[in-house]
């Protein structure tokens, strides 16, 4: 897909993977709509970003409020090219820890939020973009591509709810690109390793250090805008889809 011109609505825009994918492609000439519940970050990012981005506060799990979004999108713009999902939460807790039994409230939310949410945004924008009529040259009418993480993989201990929240976003990848398939769109999915967001750069220096040290190369933390440049690729090479990329430096995560 060639991005320039194209409407693209990234979600969890307002900071950390979403807000650098969003600045990626702002850079490569889109139109983005970025989504966040933070609005104060969100609206800080747009005015940075310029007239070739809007922040729109939403939750992504609230059916009415994320159609009347799309809708929005649609009337306004007469076209949406692009989806990229990167809101999502990341709590940990035990099964059995020292204060209990796991909430059944704490793993509800996290699925709600990075499961159910991926799904409800992805299913209203791709009604919008299967609309889209193809131009001179184009084979593809747009592109949607979720988050996951290396922890969909190897999670570890405190993980449980966030692992099987993440194995979900895996699960969903290829019976949605088959789905789709028919009305050329591409559906992917990328599962991030140790990722240095807002969340990581909060922690002591020697902690991120020492997390860094676990990647087998390079020995760091990855950047949010290695993550944009691989979402962006994906964009680009028409010949990606049904599948989902790690991007981890070769990382396999221990049990703790």
């Amino acid at each position: 897909m060639n991005i320039k011109g194209k409407v693209i609505v990234v979600t969890g825009g307002a900071s950390g993977l979403g807000a650098a994918t969003a600045t990626h492609f702002v850079g490569q000439g889109a139109k983005v709509i970025m989504v966040d519940m933070n609005q104060q970050m969100g609206e800080e990012l747009q005015k940075r970003l310029g007239e070739h981005s809007e922040f729109v506060q939403l939750d992504v799990t609230d059916e009415a409020a994320v159609q009347a979004f799309f809708e929005q999108v649609e009337a306004k713009y007469g076209q949406l090219n692009g989806l990229v999902n990167c809101a999502g939460i990341g709590p940990s807790a035990k099964v059995l820890g020292k204060d209990g039994i796991h909430e059944l409230a704490l793993f509800q939310k996290v699925l709600n939020i990075n499961v159910t949410g991926t799904f409800n945004m992805l299913r209203f924008a791709s009604s919008v973009i299967a609309k889209y009529e193809l131009k001179a040259g184009e084979e593809e009418r747009g592109v949607i591509v979720n988050t996951a993480s290396v922890a969909a993989f190897d999670g570890q201990i405190g993980q449980t709810a966030y692992s099987a929240s993440k194995g979900a976003v895996v699960a969903m990848t290829l019976p949605l690109a088959r789905e789709l398939a028919r009305e050329k769109i591409r559906v992917m999915t990328v599962a991030p390793g140790i990722m240095e967001t807002p969340m990581l750069k909060a922690l002591p220096e020697k902690v991120q250090d020492a997390l860094g040290a676990m990647v087998p190369f390079p020995p760091r933390l990855a950047k949010p805008e290695e993550f944009a440049h691989l979402v962006g690729h994906i964009f680009e090479n028409a010949y990606l889809n049904g599948e989902t990329i790690r991007l981890d430096g070769a990382i396999r995560m221990q049990p703790k």
